[in-house]
């Protein structure tokens, strides 16, 4: 018995092509020429869900797979499996077949992207894995920017400016996707306590926080603190955390009268002469004439 196999037709599908008519009219829009959308879907529970592309496509393809499982092959490397709360990138022009499970089959949502962003997306990716895990906190912001850009494009893709809101939000897509690349639940873990450390100096930033202060309160010895923070940042605690003191006051220089010894110690910076020398090692430019340059 041959085995059923369909490109599409599942029952609640959403499926949109762009005419290749509109595509290359809109496509010269500068907003739109580096990123446009080529195609777009939803396959809820895709039994029999097969593709082969023996030339590749042009696009660069995004997929999402929200439950259920199912695998691809990229040109004749070995067959990887796709599972739920995986999102999976194939480059474009490149041999590639992709298929759901016979026993679970998957539900899928799906995007073709072409232009330069999208060629250029893939060259310059932070990581050579095609299958990346989607964390709770970014899953239902992909599928809000499928939902969103499906609608707009079905109800009103022939007007210029909604597709350049379209354009925009694979940019964020893409955004989202570079965050994820090669986060591990370990790498999720180091970034929570880092993010807890870099809110914790955002609230005290007025004050003068040190190192202990930093590691206890996230319940970690004070070198593997350190040695986390910069692993995941690139600077070290206590120069992460003046950069956020200098941030702060650029902001009261420019919207206060403040004097600089006043904004000094609205950041927790006591001696304004060191404030100042931090400033302009940091900004490149004085104090004053930060706040100069801003106002004039």
């Amino acid at each position: 018995m041959q085995t059923l196999q369909k490109a599409d037709g599942f029952e609640a599908q959403k499926l949109l092509v762009v005419p290749d008519t509109l595509l290359i009219d809109i496509s010269r829009h500068p907003l739109i020429k580096p990123l446009s959308v080529t195609d777009i879907g939803f396959f809820p529970y895709a039994q029999y869900h097969y593709r082969e592309r023996s030339e590749g496509c042009t696009a660069l393809i995004i997929i999402y797979c929200i439950e259920g499982d199912g695998w691809v092959q990229i040109g004749q490397q070995e067959i990887i499996p796709v599972h739920k709360n995986t999102l999976l990138l194939i480059p474009p022009n490149t041999q590639h077949r992709y298929g759901a499970s016979m026993q679970n089959p998957w539900s899928i949502y799906w995007f073709h992207l072409s232009g330069t962003t999208a060629q250029q997306f893939w060259e310059y990716r932070t990581s050579n894995n095609l299958l990346h895990t989607v964390p709770a906190n970014q899953a239902a912001k992909i599928i809000n920017i499928f939902e969103e850009s499906y609608e707009i494009l079905l109800c009103k893709g022939y007007s210029l400016k909604h597709y350049i809101y379209v354009s925009q939000l694979m940019n964020y897509l893409l955004g989202i996707i570079t965050l994820i690349q090669d986060e591990t639940s370990d790498d999720r873990h180091k970034n929570e306590y880092i993010e807890q450390s870099i809110q914790y100096m955002i609230d005290h930033v007025q004050s003068t926080l040190t190192l202990d202060e930093l590691a206890e309160h996230i319940n970690l010895s004070k070198p593997h603190f350190i040695h986390l923070f910069k692993q995941v940042t690139g600077y070290s605690p206590i120069s992460y955390y003046l950069r956020l003191k200098i941030q702060r006051s650029c902001l009261y220089l420019y919207l206060t009268d403040d004097s600089i010894k006043e904004v000094s110690q609205r950041v927790g910076i006591q001696d304004p002469y060191y404030f100042s020398r931090m400033f302009h090692k940091i900004v490149g430019q004085s104090p004053s004439e930060f706040r100069n340059n801003k106002k004039s």
